[in-house]
């Protein structure tokens, strides 16, 4: 049987960082990284964005050169999903029926995408965005005809991906099934701000779109909405969430409803097992305490570090400032702080601009900055959610005055 000191599931970012953190923080002993992708760790969130735009090769998004594992003494078994974890004897069962006995297990295997619950979603021609397998699919699609796309999401990975489409010269149609894009992450005034940005490039928004089915019959030549109407494709891309990958944990007696819960220093209810990532469940201090998953990669790599520390005798617990960004057309939106329980906004600048910040309040702290090509406030508004500070709203909406004088 194989065995290492510490068995890392999943080579995402998360699991990336976990093993680099090790060394970083003097483990000397064996590791082991176990994954269902057949690359060795890459960044994901250029898929959607420069690499099926075709602008950044796939060499240049690896979190670190192919070697640079070997070089660390880091394992690397690829291709290979773990389909059972028996605590007791410290041991996963693997997707080939092999078995690794482990030390301690550190759990960052990340989510698969929603999948549509509709006739048709499993058509050729339907893609979700996860891997690169996923968008060299659609890369593929393209380059062969393809041109008459539907996304299916308004959230940042399905803008991102129509952005990069109409770039591409795609006929682009984006359904939404909520009142405005951006609904669980985002105020109104970025949503509306976004949806008109998108329709200006060129997109067919549709908002309360119910999806029905996916026509086509050896491959997708359509959805079909709830009213009747079908919209044509020749590719169709689906950005609706994702499923947290840790049926194997919660079988082995992992607590954890909506992911797998973990403490502060990221501890499972398992002896010796670390969960990270989007699938980790935590209770994070800049939502007010509640108990939530942040799907992204600062999330990931500072949960990474905290197992990593941890583990290394250092322990600390997981205190980082949620923040995230993402890429559309020629705007660079940079997020710090949840706005999930926000009760007022102030608008700082002016959109019609396209340089601009939305500021979130709850109780008159400043919980929340969403900042768009507005690199200054991002970075001077964070002070701002670190320190919980309650500004006077004329200050914060005038773009003249410094965030930084406010803190």
């Amino acid at each position: 049987m194989d065995s290492a000191d510490i068995v890392i599931v999943g080579t995402g970012h998360g699991g990336a960082q976990a093993a680099i953190a090790l060394r970083q923080n003097g483990f000397a002993g064996s590791i082991a990284m176990i994954g269902r992708d057949s690359e060795p760790p890459y960044e994901r969130p250029p898929l959607s964005k420069e690499y099926l735009a075709g602008e950044k090769p796939f060499e240049r998004i690896y979190i670190r050169p192919p070697q640079f594992w070997a070089d660390k003494d880091v394992t690397l078994r690829l291709r290979t999903s773990v389909v059972e974890v028996d605590p007791h004897a410290h041991e996963l069962v693997l997707s080939d029926e092999s078995r690794v006995r482990y030390g301690q297990l550190i759990w960052g295997a990340g989510g698969d995408p929603r999948r549509l619950p509709c006739p048709g979603a499993d058509l050729p021609g339907v893609h979700s965005v996860r891997n690169r397998a996923d968008v060299d699919r659609m890369i593929a699609e393209l380059k062969g005809g393809a041109r008459r796309a539907v996304v299916i999401g308004g959230g940042y990975i399905g803008l991102e991906a129509a952005a990069v489409l109409r770039k591409l010269g795609c006929e682009v149609a984006l359904l939404e099934a909520l009142p405005r894009v951006l609904a669980r992450v985002a105020g109104e005034e970025l949503s509306r701000f976004y949806e008109a940005e998108h329709r200006r490039q060129g997109v067919d928004i549709r908002l309360e779109a119910a999806v029905e089915r996916i026509e086509g019959d050896d491959r997708v030549t359509g959805v079909a909405l709830a009213g009747g109407e079908i919209v044509p494709a020749d590719l169709v891309v689906v950005g609706i969430g994702i499923v947290p990958s840790v049926g194997p944990l919660i079988a082995a007696g992992a607590a954890g409803a909506n992911g797998v819960d973990v403490d502060e220093f990221c501890r499972t209810s398992l002896d010796d097992v670390y969960a990270i990532g989007d699938c980790a469940a935590h209770a994070n201090p800049y939502a007010g305490g509640a108990v939530i998953r942040l799907e992204s990669v600062q999330n990931a790599t500072d949960m990474a570090n905290v197992a990593a520390k941890s583990i290394c005798g250092d322990p600390r617990p997981y205190q980082a400032v949620p923040w995230f960004w993402s890429n559309q057309y020629d705007l660079r939106l940079q997020t710090v702080g949840l706005s999930l329980d926000h009760d007022e906004t102030v608008l700082r600048g002016d959109p019609a601009a396209r340089r601009f910040s939305v500021v979130y309040l709850s109780e008159g702290r400043v919980i929340a900055l969403d900042c768009v090509n507005a690199t200054k406030d991002y970075a001077q508004g964070r002070k701002l959610v670190e320190a919980g500070s309650k500004p006077e709203r004329e200050a914060l909406a005038d773009p003249e005055i410094s965030l930084k004088a406010l803190v």
